[in-house]
């Protein structure tokens, strides 16, 4: 005999995408349940550290911007529907060699899509930002104005708390041992008992490929760090040091912004494939020694010079990478059963409300708002 389902999905891992997949699903009126191994916001995947930078001139794909423009309309809705103040748009500036990888795909990228950027020469970035230092001949600015910061725990609690209001059932600190595929549908198996569903969407960070096996991942460990300026703080808050990309030549780049609710200044490195090591989900390592700093902190002293030599403040996180640099959005082999979410690869939380519309839209068979074929899991499978 067939059981009667527990609900018609099941979303496994709420943040930054699942919450979103979460909330899109339940006000299309799915019955939908949500399964979160920790509390919502918590600081152990790729969904925390206060601010994440939101801009539209998505330097790592092409297809990037029309999801990023998706996404910035339902970050504005979301707000709405939460009533809570989860992007500050102060603008964002990338800098670094006109050919460049930041820079110069940014550039390029606002040329494609004729995005509204103001292009800044080396002379006229050291002027507007003296913060910054050893400005190269060669380098140029791309100012977003529109860009800006996402409140990534609040942002996850906005998310399933509108879920949760349009009927979503939600279970925090639940942790999903088993992801069964059967005949009718999924069995979400959990230490309490096991959920019958009709599908299921996979969304668990790190720990996507410990329920999904077989796909092209890996789980990076990534020291999320804050300074403190070693003088007058007051060249260093927001409305004056905007969130910013910045590649030094050859030497690497930093990203970071201003000090935002508080005195410390985000300033860390951005993954260049050997910045940050590879981990266990499970057994990630949270202390924190000075190979953890000393890289980004170095960096610091000619390209920021005004900050202290050591971090105030390091949390450690984890995201997952693909060979390609590019997400995981679909349904692997195809199947009707099963949709994944994953590999962030340092650059997904921006996008994820669009990302979790367009994992709604799949689950219900329908066409997904932005072309997402560049993302499909089954390029490697």
């Amino acid at each position: 005999m067939t059981r009667t389902p527990d609900a018609d999905v099941a979303v496994v891992g709420l943040g930054a995408w699942g919450s979103s997949a979460l909330w899109q699903l339940a006000s299309r009126a799915v019955r939908v349940l949500g399964f979160e191994r920790y509390g919502l916001g918590h600081p152990f995947g790729a969904s925390h550290g206060g601010s994440r930078m939101f801009r539209v001139t998505c330097l790592e794909h092409p297809g990037l911007v029309p999801l990023a423009k998706r996404s910035r309309d339902l970050w504005q809705r979301l707000e709405t529907v939460s009533g809570r103040t989860l992007f500050d748009r102060v603008g964002a500036v990338l800098m670094g060699p006109a050919d460049g990888h930041i820079a110069g795909g940014s550039l390029r990228a606002a040329r494609e899509h004729d995005l509204p950027v103001t292009t800044l020469t080396a002379a006229e970035l050291g002027r507007w930002l003296p913060q910054h230092a050893a400005f190269d001949d060669g380098d140029i600015g791309v100012r977003e104005p529109d860009a800006g910061l996402i409140r990534p725990e609040e942002a996850v609690r906005a998310a399933v708390g509108a879920a949760a209001d349009a009927g979503a059932r939600v279970f925090t600190d639940t942790r999903v041992t088993e992801v069964a595929l059967t005949g009718d549908g999924a069995v979400v198996r959990t230490p309490v008992r096991d959920f019958h569903v009709g599908q299921v969407v996979v969304t668990a960070g790190p720990w996507l490929d410990t329920l999904v096996p077989g796909l092209p991942l890996e789980t990076v460990r990534v020291p999320q760090t804050w300074f403190r300026p070693a003088g007058d703080p007051a060249p260093f808050t927001l409305d004056r040091l905007p969130p910013f990309m910045r590649e030094l030549g050859g030497r690497g780049a930093i990203w970071g912004h201003g000090s935002h609710h508080g005195p410390d200044v985000k300033l860390g490195l951005e993954d260049g494939g050997s910045a940050f090591r590879v981990t266990p989900a499970d057994d990630c390592d949270r202390g924190v020694t000075s190979d953890d700093w000393t890289t980004v902190a170095e960096l610091l002293s000619e390209a920021v010079p005004g900050m202290g030599a050591a971090p105030s403040r390091t949390e450690i996180g984890m995201f997952s990478r693909t060979p390609d640099k590019q997400f995981l959005i679909g349904r692997p082999h195809g199947d009707p059963r099963l949709v994944i979410g994953g590999g962030c690869n340092f650059h997904g939380f921006k996008h994820a409300t669009g990302i979790g519309e367009a994992l709604a839209d799949i689950v219900l068979g329908r066409r997904t708002s932005c072309p997402l074929d560049f993302t499909d899991p089954n390029r490697f499978l």
